[in-house]
Formats: structure tokens, C-alpha cells, sequence
């Protein structure tokens, strides 16, 4: 008589990239649809601000502190919002905050004074928080292979650098056809495709590719993250980061038109800077391989300086404005694959929307000051000289502040192996 063979041992799956009822790679493309029209309509806000204050008659700070009210908001719901998908999905996530971002561009519509902008910008604020890649960038990093991750986050960043592309001529069309009220009414609508997008992703938050930090609470997370030096480097430098794309995105326009510039230069160059962070954004998510993500960063915001600079020290023509603009493109949001890439070397990516919404809040901060100051500067000297000098200075001040970052996991992941 034989003996009876011995059980088999219990199987341990690895969660799998393509687990749900669609593969992974056309939910990072639902994720890129959202994140590209979110980022897009967002960054492309600055066309109104002529518009607005014509009908108003008030001055460029009031529009301004709408848009920073917006950015600053956005980056203070991000960590809250991303803490949510990180723990329950998009789905719901998303829809609340479409409806948000509905009532914002509404408020707009309808504004008769200064307030009523304030208020549009307080809830297009919290709508963006949990429709943009910082939200989402999570969902990201949980849906691909570990050694896709820095590619796949890349996409979302590609994602707004086309939604940016696509959104300044349509939106600039929108305003030239319809005006810029009746206009805004189709952003309603387009915005509220997002929902449908955002459907399919509610399951994947049980997919968890970080296995050794999945028992991780909220609090454990943020104290460790608080205690990392490194962490603190990185949300201390991406304050630069924001107050530079808030400044160009909403003032740009303006500074063209003050220049005594065609109509269509302030837009093309913003459409410029959206196709060049394509290709800039590709080749950031490629770089890993040949140099450290800290150092690329430090790159990125030197060569910023340079070409804040060229605005400031070359003579300004069609053709210089539009070449500024490419560069400028070419280091514009590259630097979210690199940063949201440390946060997933550090700690993983149990809680990356979380922590990386925290990162986020830092970069929206210096929105908030981008935008504002701008505008207040703006108003008191007549002329964004002041703005491009100390542009500069952030630069180089955070090119300096990456340089010493450890790039490495940890010790909790590190022992894990």
C-alpha cells in the first residue's frame, strides 16, 4: 500500500498587474484620459484671465488669487484624496470631485465680483485634488510590473503634457467662437466624461504591489515619511517646481500680450511647452538607467534658470518666445516620474498617492505664491521683471536642495528585501 502524498503546500500569489476585469495597461490609459483633460483644462485656465477682468473691471490680482486659491486647494486635498483611492479607489474619489470641478467652472459663469471668483476657485481646487496625477499617480504605481512602474508613471505625466497640447487651442477656439461664458459651458460637459473614465478603477486598490507594507496604517506611514530626511529635501523642492508652472501657465499669456506681441504667441508657446514635456517627461521616465533620479531633478531646475534668463536678458520676438518655450517644455513636468518615482523608492507604494500628495502640497504652496505674486508684482511695477529674477533664484536654490537626497529604500523595505 502506497503512502498518501503529502499536501501541497499553499500557493502565494503575487498580486498581479493585470488583476480586474480590464488589463492593466487600459486602465493606465483611463488613468492618462482623466489626468490629460484634468491637467489640460487646469493648466490652460490663463486664457481667462483677460476675459474675466475685462468684464469684471477689476485688475489682474483679483483673477489671481482665484487661480492660486485653486492651486493652493488642489494641493491641500491631494494628500486627503489620495489617502481615499489609496484606500477605497478612484471611483467615487473622482466622481465627487468632477462634481466639484462642475460647480467651480459654473461659479465662473455666473461671476459678478471678486468674490464670486474666490468661491470658483475654492471648489475647482478641491475638484482638481482628486483628479490629477498626484491623485492618482498611485493607481499608477499599483497597476504596473515594479520594473514598468517609473515608465508607467512617466505616461500619466505624458498624459498632461497632451491634455496641455490639446486643451490651449480647443479652449482658445471655445472662447474665439462662443465667448468666453458659453465656453465654459462646454468645459462642464467634457469634464464630465471623467466619471465614466474613472468607473473601471474602483477594484484595483486590493492590488497590492508592495506586500511588505500592506499592514502599514495611515499614521505609521506619515511618521516614517516625516521622519526621512530625503522626504523633507523632495517636498522642500517641489515648492519651486509649482511656483514656476503656475507662473508661466497663468501669466505667459499676459506677458506676450504686454510685449506688445500677436494674440496667438501666448498660446502657441503654452501649447509648445505641452508638446516639448512629452518628450521631456518620456526621457525622464527613461532616465533611470543612466543617472540617479536626485540628480536628474537637480538638472532639471538649473536648467530652468537658464531659460528664465532667456526671457528676462534676450530681446523678446515671436521666434525667441516660442524657442524659450520649447526648452522650458522640455523640463516641465519631468520632474513628476522622478519625484513620484523617489517616493515609491523610499516607502513603497501602500500609500503613495497619500505621500506623494503630500510632496504635492508643497509644489501647490508655490503655486498659490507663483500665481499671486505675480499678479501683485504685476499690479505695484507694471512688469514681471521682478518675478523672472527670483524664478531664477528658486531654481538654482533647488537644484541645490535635491543634490544631497538618498536614493535609496527604507530600512523596513530594505530588510524585506
Amino acid at each position: 500500500m502506497s503512502a498518501n502524498p503529502a499536501p501541497a503546500a499553499p500557493r502565494v500569489s503575487s498580486p498581479s498587474p493585470q488583476a480586474g476585469p480590464l488589463p492593466y495597461a487600459v486602465l493606465i490609459l483611463l488613468v492618462g484620459l482623466i489626468v490629460g483633460i484634468t491637467m489640460g483644462r487646469s493648466q490652460s485656465m490663463g486664457l481667462y484671465q483677460l476675459p474675466v477682468i475685462g468684464a469684471l473691471g477689476v485688475g489682474r490680482e483679483p483673477f489671481s488669487l482665484m487661480m492660486a486659491i485653486t492651486l493652493l486647494l488642489m494641493g491641500a486635498g491631494s494628500p486627503f484624496s489620495g489617502a481615499l483611492i489609496d484606500k477605497y479607489g478612484a471611483r467615487w474619489v473622482v466622481a465627487f470631485c468632477v462634481l466639484c470641478t462642475i460647480a467651480g467652472l459654473w461659479v465662473l459663469y455666473a461671476a459678478t465680483s471678486a468674490t464670486m471668483l474666490i468661491l470658483a476657485g475654492v471648489l475647482m481646487g478641491f475638484g482638481v485634488s482628486g483628479t490629477g496625477v498626484t491623485s492618482l499617480v498611485g493607481v499608477v504605481g499599483r497597476l504596473a510590473p515594479p520594473e514598468k512602474r517609473m515608465a508607467a508613471i512617466a505616461s500619466t505625466g505624458m498624459a498632461a503634457g497632451i491634455g496641455g497640447f490639446a486643451a490651449l487651442p480647443i479652449m482658445h477656439q471655445l472662447i474665439e467662437s462662443f465667448g468666453w461664458q458659453n465656453s465654459l459651458v462646454w468645459l462642464m460637459a467634457i469634464t464630465a466624461l471623467l466619471i465614466l473614465f474613472a468607473w473601471p478603477l474602483d477594484a484595483q486598490p486590493a492590488n497590492r504591489s508592495a506586500t511588505v507594507s500592506s499592514n502599514q496604517t495611515v499614521k505609521e506611514a506619515l511618521s516614517e515619511a516625516f521622519g526621512h530626511p530625503s522626504f523633507l529635501l523632495l517636498t522642500a523642492g517641489f515648492f519651486v517646481c509649482g511656483f514656476h508652472v503656475a507662473f508661466i501657465t497663468v501669466h505667459l499669456p499676459a506677458y506676450t500680450r504686454d510685449l506688445l506681441l500677436p494674440d496667438w504667441v501666448g498660446p502657441y508657446a503654452l501649447m509648445l511647452v505641452g508638446i516639448a514635456n512629452i518628450i521631456g517627461t518620456f526621457i525622464a521616465g527613461q532616465s533611470g538607467r543612466w543617472i540617479e533620479k536626485r540628480r536628474g531633478l537637480s538638472l532639471i531646475y538649473f536648467g530652468r534658470s537658464v531659460v528664465f534668463a532667456g526671457f528676462l536678458l534676450l530681446p523678446m520676438t515671436e521666434t525667441t518666445v516660442i524657442l524659450l518655450a520649447g526648452a522650458l517644455g522640455l523640463l516641465w513636468l519631468s520632474t513628476v516620474p522622478l519625484t513620484s518615482g523617489l517616493v515609491a523608492t523610499f516607502f513603497g507604494t501602500r500609500w503613495m498617492s497619500m505621500l506623494f500628495g503630500i510632496v504635492f502640497f508643497s509644489h501647490q504652496v508655490g503655486s498659490f505664491l507663483g500665481v499671486w505674486l505675480a499678479g501683485r508684482l504685476y499690479d505695484v511695477t507694471g512688469s514681471y521683471d521682478a518675478m523672472w529674477w527670483i524664478s531664477i533664484a528658486l531654481g538654482i536654490a533647488s537644484g541645490l536642495v535635491h543634490w544631497p537626497i538618498q536614493e535609496k529604500p527604507v530600512a523596513r523595505l530594505a530588510a524585506a528585501g
